[in-house]
């Protein structure tokens, strides 16, 4: 059995994070996933990262996971150094937040996929020295890694322990995915699983904020959720659903009816 259901803050990008906690909580979502972005506001607003840890414990939420900075599996030279140490960061919070699951996005341009095997093993090692894995998401409209297949690959190459799959509902039904490719997935790979419809029609080339709760798009969720109950997946199902629309609404109202939606197709499954 799943973790529990996790609400990305992204989700509701334009509330602020201490509103974003009550909210999750009033309308019983059982955790919370925290972006990079959200460090980077707090400190831009002159409050620390230790600050943005003891509001997210004393809302007594559980974290399903913790972002990181895309842009290391090809960055070079002082920037990787950068994103290296923010991977570091990330990977403490994480761990000060009894997290064991981190996020990363593929970079969304194109290199050589023997140095992005590279890249995934050194970050790989730098998680497991916190004690946390990574999950690494596909993205649809990247360059290069935009489908589990092309993931796969690059994971299988790196071969490292504390790095798995992160399964995006979104991106795997924006690049076609076939549910029934989830059958040759190990228990193991999926480190992750984040979720949200795509849109039936209207998607535009590179834009993403239109995801949907579930139902209301075009994603097998029945299918999905199946094959995740099958290969034992425990982690959290965490609702990763950024859309204009959404921001421009209640953010209690949009938390429930995607909580109540989720529920329905689960039981249903």
């Amino acid at each position: 059995m799943h973790a529990g259901f996790g609400l990305h803050t992204w989700t509701l990008d334009t509330t602020p994070l201490s509103e974003v906690l009550r909210v999750a909580k009033a309308t019983g979502w059982d955790a919370i996933e925290l972006r990079r972005v959200d460090f980077t506001r707090a400190k831009e607003a002159g409050q620390s990262a230790a600050r943005v840890l003891d509001l997210v414990k004393a809302s007594g939420l559980p974290v399903a996971c913790v972002g990181v900075e895309l842009g290391w599996m090809f960055a070079e030279g002082a920037e990787r150094k950068r994103l290296l140490q923010v991977f570091h960061e990330s990977c403490q919070a994480a761990a000060e937040l009894r997290c064991k699951t981190i996020m990363s996005p593929v970079d969304p341009g194109r290199g050589d996929v023997q140095r992005a095997a590279a890249s995934i093993r050194e970050v790989g090692d730098i998680a497991a020295k916190y004690g946390v894995r990574l999950a690494l998401e596909f993205n649809s409209v990247a360059e290069q890694f935009n489908s589990m297949e092309r993931l796969r690959d690059v994971l299988a190459r790196a071969d490292h322990k504390h790095v798995g799959l992160l399964l995006d509902t979104y991106h795997f039904g924006r690049s076609n995915g076939d549910p029934r490719a989830l059958e040759d997935l190990a228990p193991d790979e999926i480190a992750y699983f984040q979720y949200s419809d795509v849109p039936r029609n209207g998607l535009q080339p590179g834009k993403t904020l239109d995801r949907l709760p579930p139902g209301q798009g075009k994603v097998p969720f029945r299918e999905i959720f199946q094959s995740l109950v099958k290969k034992g997946y425990r982690g959290y199902l965490t609702y990763e659903a950024p859309n204009p629309a959404a921001w421009a609404r209640n953010p209690e109202e949009v938390a429930r009816e995607a909580l109540q939606a989720t529920r329905t197709l689960l039981n249903g499954a």
